[in-house]
């Protein structure tokens, strides 16, 4: 038997030799006709013709052809198609790693198209709240208190001048004149309030209601968390009680924070170009200073509220500034105000040589709200009192 398929096969060599060329020419022409794809070659089924006439002339090649028909179906009923030798294999294997990419991004565009709609969602869930909450109850605020100091952690309070019970730490080498800064007409918009903050990171320590992570030392990019915050409140008390108030939460001491007043210069003067204020606040928390835990504190009826202090700058470091002694009597005016309604919210006022920007308004001022010892609720807090004052003042 062995014998006779010897003969047979040197009878079908020529048939052999002619079918081992076409298939090489059938190879050679697929590597150049791009458009045909990989996949399409393979579902050409140039064998089955020739290989029903080698069953003929051997036999032993019908045996050896239902192994491989066997194999290469279950190959392809897992997705993995064989080629002519190596080749092919590669070419397999570079569509099969495009495949995975293409899945892979289209997973990805899927899961980032699902955190979108959740970002989105949740933004509008906020914006939705702050509507909720635009205006503060203003109807409820006590006018007038008896007051408790209770820092817990006091640093002694300085001032060389006083006029109509405000006191004044001056810094700088003017001579106050009390005739002459409140004989000076403050001729005013009371309507308009700007509030905006040169440090919007500023933080303060954190509390069981308002927990977070610092990126800095009592400090924060989450502005949920920050004097950007109480900006916020002031903002919507102001607004219960009819001003008409601006407030910009752009950051100005991020991602640096040398600078921060020249970013914030430019901020408020294109804010006035299309909301003109007189009344610019730049609302910050007191620095750390000599103690990270000094909490300026006073207690309102029920309410602890962190004490505030006015900064007002001047011409002294030889910027143009020909508003500060109006600004100064702004200060005084709702410093006054405040020691009738609630005694000892306010610390006393510090005069600077520094300009502070406050050259851009009639009643330019820096309200520094509680120290880093202070918890946000003691900051929000001294918020609708401060506001009250506003009221009582520019009414």
């Amino acid at each position: 038997m062995f014998n006779v398929t010897i003969i047979n096969a040197k009878g079908s060599l020529k048939k052999i030799t002619i079918l081992i060329i076409s298939l090489f020419l059938i190879f050679i022409l697929t590597k150049f006709i791009k458009r045909f794809k990989t996949n399409e070659l393979f579902t050409i089924n140039i064998s089955n013709r020739l290989i029903k006439c080698l069953d003929v002339e051997i036999p032993s090649f019908a045996n050896i052809y239902q192994k491989s028909n066997t194999t290469i179906k279950n190959e392809e009923e897992e997705n993995t198609n064989i080629f002519i030798g190596e080749i092919l294999g590669v070419e397999l294997a570079r569509i099969k790693e495009k495949t995975q990419t293409e899945n892979n991004n289209i997973q990805q565009n899927e899961e980032n198209t699902v955190n979108n709609e959740e970002s989105n969602n949740s933004q509008t869930q906020n914006i939705e709240q702050q509507d909720e909450n635009q205006n503060g109850d203003v109807e409820n605020i006590i006018e007038t208190a008896q007051t408790e100091d209770v820092t817990q952690n006091p640093i002694t309070e300085s001032f060389n001048t006083e006029i109509n019970g405000v006191k004044i730490k001056n810094e700088t080498s003017f001579t106050i004149n009390q005739e002459t800064i409140m004989n000076n007409e403050l001729d005013i918009n009371k309507n308009n309030i700007l509030i905006f903050h040169t440090h919007t990171c500023e933080s303060y320590t954190p509390s069981d209601k308002y927990p977070y992570q610092q990126t800095g030392n009592f400090r924060t990019t989450d502005l949920n968390y920050t004097v950007s915050k109480v900006g916020d409140e002031l903002t919507n008390y102001l607004l219960g009680f009819g001003f008409n108030t601006y407030h910009d939460k752009t950051y100005h001491d991020y991602p640096a924070y040398s600078g921060s007043y020249d970013r914030s210069l430019k901020t408020v003067e294109n804010v006035l170009k299309t909301n003109p204020s007189d009344i610019i606040i730049d609302l910050h928390r007191d620095a750390i200073g000599s103690k990270s835990n000094y909490d300026p504190s006073v207690k309102i009826g029920e309410d602890v509220s962190a004490k505030m202090m006015f900064v007002i700058g001047t011409n002294g470091g030889g910027l143009n500034h020909p508003n500060w002694q109006k600004n100064l009597k702004f200060a005084i005016e709702i410093q006054q105000k405040a020691n009738e309604m609630y005694p000892g919210l306010f610390k006393p006022i510090i005069l600077r040589n520094s300009r502070y920007n406050q050259h851009l308004g009639k009643a330019a001022c820096i309200i520094e709200v509680g120290a880093t010892g202070n918890t946000l609720e003691q900051c929000l807090n001294s918020m609708k009192y401060l506001s009250k004052i506003f009221e009582q003042v520019l009414k």
